[in-house]
Parts: structure tokens; sequence; C-alpha cells
């Protein structure tokens, strides 16, 4: 009878196979492999460095509202293709895919919620559809929130993700920045407050719009925020950037953002502002 069992030599490519998939996420940030749960437990941040992973509109609206407060308004405003725009493909293809992807029409989200029991009207942008891009019903979903919390006099809050105005839609979605804007001068004549927060990215015409024009502008940590990106810039100006250029931290160092605040800690930062800015107490 052996006294030992030799075990077989299994390799590292058998080991990989052999994994379960989905269970483990890389960091793009540290490069360091964790478990997925870990990082979702987290709020989708890494627990090595606390780099902020990119998350969907619905996991910000699970993360920021009280739980069963959310009300959705316009969820069925589509866009229309007054221009048959056609790159590779047809730009109503392009809509079609982004919705089978994100299951949203639009690449916002709207309506009423209620924060650490303050009432707020809220608007979150999807990255995930055409990259988050300010399109024609996207201003007008926001227009239709800014004049909601003008009418119930309720804080509105924005949280940006986006790569700038869709260029499907070519000067009807830069319109809409100037109408965002417009409406928003608005709200603020009205003394209504409105918080800004910065995700990343935001990028282009939003933050040439909404993202910046915040009572409050609240940032998440090293999210990129810009006009125009920083190589670009580096390329238009043949300089090198400072380290950091565009993140975040950058940004508040410089007086562009009032506060950086990690994605756990912001209910309650939201809740504490809304105690000193909204009218109706919880």
């Amino acid at each position: 009878m052996a006294w030992f069992k030799k075990e077989p030599v299994v390799s590292v490519r058998e080991t990989k196979s052999r994994m379960p998939e989905g269970l483990w996420v890389k960091c793009e940030s540290c490069k360091e492999i964790v478990y997925k749960l870990e990082v979702e437990r987290n709020g989708n941040v890494c627990p090595k460095c606390q780099y902020h992973f990119r998350i969907s509109a619905r996991q910000r609206l699970a993360l920021l509202v009280d739980e069963g407060s959310f009300q959705e308004y316009d969820a069925t405003l589509t866009s229309a293709d007054p221009l048959r725009f056609v790159d590779t493909k047809a730009y109503p293809d392009r809509v079609r895919e982004a919705q089978k992807a994100t299951g949203m029409a639009e690449a916002l989200l709207s309506g009423e919620a209620a924060i650490g029991g303050f009432p707020v009207e809220l608007c979150i942008f999807e990255f995930n559809f055409m990259g988050g891009s300010m399109a024609s019903v996207v201003g007008e979903k926001i227009v239709r929130a800014i004049e909601r919390a003008m009418e119930k006099r309720w804080p509105l809050m924005i949280l940006t993700c986006s790569g700038g105005a869709r260029m499907q839609e070519g000067p009807l979605a830069l319109m809409q920045l100037a109408r965002t804007s417009t409406a928003l001068g608005r709200l603020r004549a009205a003394s209504v407050p409105f918080f800004s927060i910065l995700c990343d990215p935001t990028t282009g015409g939003v933050t040439a719009s909404v993202a910046m024009l915040g009572d409050v502008i609240i940032a998440e940590p090293r999210a990129l925020i810009s006009f125009a990106g920083p190589r670009v810039i580096q390329d238009t100006i043949k300089q090198e950037l400072p380290p950091g250029f565009q993140r975040a931290e950058f940004l508040l160092e410089h007086g562009f953002v009032d506060m950086v605040v990690p994605r756990r800690e912001l209910r309650q930062t939201l809740t504490t502002l809304l105690g000193f800015f909204a009218p109706h107490s919880p």
C-alpha cells in the first residue's frame, strides 16, 4: 500500500479555467484583482485603493435615496432622428442598442425621491447609454425636472456622468446646453437650491453647462472633470500638464468644486446639506 499519493500537477491556465466567471474584478487604478462581492459591498469602490468604479444610474439611485421613495417621470421619452444621421450605423439603431443594453429609454433617469427624509427632484446620467451624452430628450427631461423643482420648491440634484453633447444630433444637442443653463438661471432666481454631483467622467458640453452651475458642487474622488480632454490641451499648448490635472482633487484645490466626497459618504453629506438649504424638514 502506498503511504502517500502524488497529486497531479495543475497548470496556471487550468486553474484559471476552473475559476468561476464573474467572481473577481481587476481594479483599473491599482491593478489588483479583488473579490467582486467585496467591491459591491463597498459601494463599488476598490477596497485596496478606494478607486470608484463606474456604476449605472440605477445603482447610484439605490445608494443615494430613501428606500421606496423614488418615483420616475418621463420614462418613455425617446430620441427622434431629425438629422437622419448615419455613421457606421444609423442613429436610431444606436439608440435601440443603448436601450437594450441599459433598459432605459434615454441617457437620463429623472424623478422625485427623498434623501434623509428631504424631498428632492433628481436627475442621474447613465453613461452606458451612448456615453451619457446630452441629447434633445436629455435636455427636455432636465428642464422638466427644473420646472417641477420650481413648482414644488424642492431642491434639485443632478448627478452627471457624461462625455458631452451627442454628435448624432449636432446643433440640436448643443442647444440643450443653453436651454438647461437658462432653466437653471430661473431656478436660482426662484431661490431653489441646486446640488451638482460630478461623477467620472463629466466632460464636454455637460461640464460647460449644468455640471458647473450648482449652488453646491460635489465631486467623487478622482473623477475626470473637463471640457476638452487632457491630451487635446497638452497637444494645443505644447506643455506638460501638472499631476492630477482635471481630476476632482485638482479642481477642489483650484476652487472649481466645493468638496470631494467618497461615494459611501455622499448620502449623509447631502442629508446634512439639505438640512441647511431645504425649505422642508423631514
